[in-house]
Formats: structure tokens, C-alpha cells, sequence
């Protein structure tokens, strides 16, 4: 058994860690795709309104699955050192770029703009690998005019923290210490589609 049963389970962990902020004026924003489930369970136990903010990957070639950076409206994220360690070249960047820009506009255009002016937004996702799709997610957040951001996730490299710019405050649930994937540490990690964020959001 691992240490989730599913997305809704592990928002449901992460809300006691957050119980402080229950009935705030804070706001709960989830990182599509995945982070939207998780970002829904916590904004139902804190009674906190609920929006995502959307965000792509940048994979290395060939092991898509290994983020070298990250895009969001209007932010851009690239480790140098992953991308020169695999070998990526800035014209294979661009192209996986492109692709992902397309994806990317059509997510912003499913989940919207978060609305975050001025709020204190509990940035969600359903775990940390590298960290680049939550620290993108994090300026991104910032961009929109968010006072205060609290990045918050189930499980995480325990050796791992966000960048100073991304987030104000950090909360994991579970650091660990031996860390494969985020997938392992769920009994069912299915992928969340768009039409069941969409669903998640207009049921707010």
C-alpha cells in the first residue's frame, strides 16, 4: 500500500497541515492538471475558494517525464544545468517549447486566469520531482498579483525547498527521503484529464 490512495486522499493529509488557514481569506490554487484534485480536497476541508493555474513542463527529449523547465503565462523557467547535462540543444528546447505552448493556451483557456490580486493563495500540487512546474507555478502566482504564496504539496525530496522567488512559505506532508516519483507514493495515479478539471472548477 502506498502512502495515498488517491489525489483526493492526499488533499485531504495536506489540509490538516494547513488548518490555519481555514475560513482565511486566503485562496487555494491548484497546478493543472494533477494539482487540481488535490487543490479541491483542501479547499473543501478549509472552506476556501478554488482556482488553478495552468502550467507545462519542459521535458528533456527522450525522457519527457524529467522536467528541464517549465511554462506558465508569461513565465518561463530553465535549469541550465539539467538542460547542458542532458545534452539538450537550444534548438530541441525551442521545439518541445512550441509544443508545449500549444498545450499550454489551451489549458489557460479551460481553467482561466487565477483570480489571486492581493489574496494569500495556498499554491497546490500533487508532489514534487524537480521542482520546475512548482516554482514556475509560483511566479506565475506572483505575476497575478498574489500578497503572499504558500506552496503546499503531499510528498516531496526531503532535501528539496523552492526558490525564494516562488513561494513566501513551504509546507510538505511527507519529505522523503528515498524519492523515485511522485506516482509511487499513490495507490492510483491516474491521469487527470481536462474535462475532469473542468468539472472540479465549476463545481468550485
Amino acid at each position: 500500500m502506498a502512502l495515498f490512495t488517491d489525489r483526493a486522499d492526499a488533499g485531504r493529509v495536506l489540509a490538516a497541515r494547513l488548518a490555519r488557514w481555514r475560513g482565511t481569506d486566503a485562496v487555494v490554487a491548484g497546478i493543472a492538471r494533477g494539482g487540481v484534485v488535490v487543490a479541491a480536497a483542501v479547499a473543501r476541508a478549509l472552506e476556501l475558494p478554488l482556482t488553478a493555474v495552468a502550467v507545462r513542463k519542459l521535458g528533456v527529449p527522450g525522457h519527457e517525464e524529467f522536467a528541464l523547465g517549465a511554462i506558465a503565462d508569461g513565465v518561463r523557467t530553465v535549469d541550465e544545468r539539467i538542460r547542458r547535462a542532458s545534452r539538450t540543444s537550444a534548438a530541441a528546447l525551442a521545439a518541445v517549447e512550441r509544443r508545449e505552448r500549444d498545450v499550454l493556451r489551451r489549458r489557460t483557456a479551460i481553467v482561466g486566469a487565477p483570480d489571486v490580486a492581493g489574496r494569500t493563495v495556498l499554491l497546490v500540487d500533487d508532489g514534487i520531482a524537480t521542482g520546475a512546474t512548482a516554482n514556475t507555478a509560483g511566479r506565475a502566482i506572483r505575476a497575478a498579483g498574489a500578497a503572499r504564496v504558500i506552496l503546499a504539496v503531499p510528498v516531496a525530496p526531503s532535501d528539496w525547498w523552492p526558490d525564494p522567488d516562488a513561494a513566501d512559505d513551504y509546507v510538505c506532508a511527507h519529505p522523503a527521503a528515498q524519492f523515485w516519483a511522485v506516482g509511487a507514493f499513490y495507490d492510483h495515479f491516474h491521469e487527470t484529464t481536462d474535462e475532469e478539471i473542468a468539472r472540479i472548477l465549476d463545481a468550485g
